[in-house]
């Protein structure tokens, strides 16, 4: 694919259509065989092709890199990953936003909201003016109003709705809020007004509203959609009112967006967007170093003082509200016994973790909470390395020639650029203290699909969220509840913690929250249910041209602000005596987050 211009190699493909359709079609079959014993998410996205003729995405637009496998459009169905780090914030907007700079609540399709009964009631007051997207599927005859809102909600939070099946019926981060068993009612007071009463105060609801996995859809699409009994396009041919629509997808392949000339924020600068699938790891900086992408998120940390050194290149770094950690299945023997878990966190050396996984990009985790975290504990210890203390630990509960499984994704994260080689690592500070570990790699619905069935060892994992709000961490993946929404890969449950949680979000006062917070917080240090690795920042390589990208630390932001600014290629430097590459953890980074 290197060399091709930017047209022909998007649009290539079409000459072996007939093939290609036979393959993906028989890579669907493959794949839903394999998850039929888990709950999936959602359907398998087919194909979206147009036809009309496209410009010169050189000319009109720009190509973002990034790993990852598309599982539905919908953010609401979605655990993570693809559709809720790059996606949503093109396609859909929410009802509040969060400010990247400030960390603040600030208006998105709500343009002013009351909390009233002690934080049990919240009444929003919506924008007038919003208009859905037109696509090929479907053309709006009115403006956003509060139908939008209420049947947005209801679709999770009603199981009795006509559309909360629709694809399986499950939303991940709000099944594992409980938020259906939270939330009394979803109604609209008039065309811009809605009131969402919850069962009890919940201090943090304001914040899960901000995160892309509650995004607006248009109740106007689902009821025509409903009349021609295609329901299941509602997350498979999205329409919401974000700054770009879906033009084609092809999977494993690429995203193609058109621009939303009626986005209600203003017209975006960039006619469209190529979001490409088909390459990792060094295949993505390749692309990146020749042109052949624009943007690449998530670049290895080990790639950081190639990107910093070429004069055409652009690096952005910022603090990021996630976790990278190493998740126990504390209902499977031996990993049932604390001692064991114990002793294969004195196995671990963070340092070394730090040194050749994220070269100075990220810190050591004392805590589920990453450092940004208004509730951050300073006084919380990281798990020392003492392979001594581990061999003790081990013989003290009578195990001996341990053999584990680590199920590793393959894809790089926000939260861990090299997932297999932080695998590799591990295993060879286990193997110092007498275990075996045999890694897994795993992706996509291949692995919602096998820890369904808890028959896991270890899971190297993580988490990423767009709130401030420390509930978006706590219950997430470790409450009781979030056991069936499959994001607690411990499987472990402790009604004392669940009950600190619950009595976090009954409090408005902030001091009170946080005590309750670093107490759930010590519960967790001494089960140990998961073994936090690393907090990283945020990292996105761009070309030179490029201007206007924002990164946030809760998310991806959007593309609506992005332009190419036309200037000459600096040369990239090729000097023999120019000396070595400086260590990324000592080179200053260049930052230009603001439009």
């Amino acid at each position: 694919m290197i060399g091709l211009p930017a047209n022909v190699r998007y649009t290539k493909h079409f000459a072996q259509q007939p093939l290609e359709a036979f393959m993906r079609g028989l890579k669907t079959l493959m794949l839903a065989l394999s998850c039929l014993s888990a709950v999936a998410t959602a359907a398998e996205i087919a194909p979206v092709t147009k036809t009309k003729p496209l410009p010169d995405i050189r000319q009109s637009g720009f190509i973002y890199c990034v790993s990852g496998i598309l599982n539905t459009f919908n953010p609401q169905m979605a655990s993570s990953g693809l559709t809720v780090d790059t996606l949503a914030a093109q396609l859909y907007d929410r009802l509040l936003d969060v400010d990247p700079y400030t960390y603040r609540l600030i208006p998105e399709l709500a343009q002013s909201w009351e909390v009233l009964d002690g934080g049990a009631t919240y009444v929003l007051h919506l924008r007038k003016d919003v208009p859905f997207q037109t696509t090929d599927w479907f053309k709006p005859t009115r403006k956003m109003n509060a139908d939008d809102v209420v049947f947005s909600f209801n679709r999770m939070f009603d199981p009795n709705h006509p559309y909360h099946e629709v694809n399986g019926g499950h939303y991940p981060y709000f099944e594992s809020l409980q938020f259906s068993d939270a939330v009394q009612s979803v109604r609209k007071l008039d065309n811009s007004t809605v009131e969402i009463r919850l069962k009890q105060p919940d201090a943090s609801f304001l914040w899960h509203l901000a995160t892309h996995y509650a995004p607006i859809l248009s109740s106007e699409y689902a009821d025509n959609l409903a009349k021609k009994g295609k329901e299941e396009d509602i997350d498979r041919l999205p329409v919401g009112t974000g700054p770009f629509m879906l033009n084609e997808y092809h999977a494993g392949q690429y995203i193609r967006l058109d621009r939303n000339d009626a986005f209600w924020k203003g017209k975006p600068r960039m006619p469209q967007v190529i979001i490409d699938l088909g390459a990792g790891g060094t295949g993505r900086l390749s692309k990146l170093l020749t042109g052949e992408c624009d943007v690449l998120a998530y670049p290895a940390a080990s790639q950081l003082s190639i990107l910093r050194d070429d004069p055409r290149l652009r690096l952005t770094l910022r603090p990021g509200m996630n976790v990278a950690y190493l998740a126990f299945n504390t209902r499977k023997p031996p990993l049932d016994n604390l001692d064991v878990r114990r002793a294969i966190a004195y196995s671990i050396n963070n340092q070394r973790l730090m040194q050749s996984i994220y070269y100075g990009t990220a810190e050591t985790a004392a805590s589920l909470l990453p450092r940004a975290s208004w509730a951050y504990d300073s006084e919380a210890k990281i798990t020392e390395y003492n392979p001594e203390k581990s061999r003790e630990l081990l013989k003290q509960a009578g195990v001996t020639n341990l053999h584990l499984q680590l199920w590793v994704p393959t894809a790089s994260q926000a939260y861990n650029p090299s997932p297999l080689k932080t695998a590799e690592l591990i295993q060879a500070d286990m193997a110092q203290v007498g275990i075996k570990v045999s890694i897994i790699p795993v992706e996509g619905r291949f692995q919602e699909a096998r820890l369904s069935d808890m028959s896991h060892d270890m899971t190297l994992s993580g988490w990423a969220t767009d709130s401030n709000d420390p509930d978006s961490f706590f219950r997430p993946l470790l409450s009781c509840a979030a056991i069936q929404s499959q994001t607690n890969l411990a499987h472990w449950c402790d009604p004392s913690f669940d009950s600190l949680l619950h009595k976090a979000l009954l409090s408005q006062q902030l001091s009170q929250r946080i005590d309750d917070y670093q107490d759930a917080q010590k519960i967790l240090e001494e089960q140990l249910p998961i073994l936090p690795l690393a907090s990283s920042l945020r990292l996105q390589a761009y070309r030179y041209d490029i201007k206007g990208l924002v990164l946030s630390p809760f998310g991806n932001a959007s593309f609506a602000g992005v332009y190419r600014e036309k200037q000459p290629e600096p040369a990239a430097t090729n000097d023999p005596d120019a000396g070595p590459p400086t260590p990324a953890a000592e080179a200053p980074a260049v930052v230009e987050d603001k439009p």
